[in-house]
């Protein structure tokens, strides 16, 4: 009924394999929609168990989850949600040796994860592989959303050449973050994934800033 998706943007979308790292504050809303929407495959990349800290933003998972590995817990929930995707978990700590196997069986990189460390291996890895990347990130009332290495377009490296020290950038866990925000910017990873399935990519060669407390945002091109 949406005239610009129709029936054959529904078969791309059903086609699609998205990888989406992290089933945290940002991941957990990315999974949620994308599922919702019915993206064909789907692999779930977290290694961390559920925490009581983790609930207030994580909206996957309740107090009987606590302890258990996020991935595969998201994966029984999403399948709940819609049992027509086909879902992956991998229980994995992204790093230098296994970012390309896992990666290489999908189309579309979603970034969800919480440090630079792995942001850049992920970056990296799809620039080799060729496979656009949905970037997100949030701190306090902010969040920060692109779409790189989309049909060879620009990268994270192009925008910021080297991650910074860990130690200068907060995580949720350490600074805080009031539920929302890695909620609506999760909502909004999940439109421009659609976007890319769909060959029309917003955020390319652009960084939006979106402020949720004020309801502001900013486009930065490079």
């Amino acid at each position: 009924m949406v005239d610009d998706i129709g029936i054959n943007g529904q078969i791309k979308i059903k086609q699609s394999k998205v990888a989406v790292i992290g089933a945290g504050g940002l991941g957990c809303p990315i999974l949620q929609y994308l599922t919702s929407v019915g993206v064909g495959t789907i692999g779930v990349i977290d290694f961390d168990t559920i925490e009581e800290s983790n609930l207030h933003r994580q909206t996957l998972y309740t107090p009987n989850d606590i302890g258990q590995l996020k991935a595969e817990i998201a994966v029984q929930k999403l399948s709940a949600q819609n049992p027509f995707v086909k879902l992956i978990s991998h229980n994995n700590l992204l790093n230098e040796e296994n970012a390309e196997t896992i990666l290489s069986q999908y189309d579309i990189v979603v970034d969800g994860c919480d440090n630079f460390l792995t942001r850049y291996i992920v970056n990296d890895v799809c620039v080799k592989l060729n496979k656009p990347l949905v970037y997100g990130s949030i701190l306090g009332y902010e969040g920060q959303l692109a779409t790189f290495n989309y049909k060879g377009s620009k990268n994270l490296r192009d925008l910021f050449p080297e991650a910074p020290n860990a130690e200068d950038v907060p995580n949720c866990s350490e600074n805080g973050v009031l539920g929302t925000v890695p909620g609506i910017i999760g909502c909004m990873m999940a439109q421009e994934t659609i976007n890319v399935i769909l060959d029309s990519a917003q955020l390319v060669k652009t960084l939006l800033l979106y402020n949720t407390k004020l309801m502001t945002s900013k486009k930065i091109n490079y």
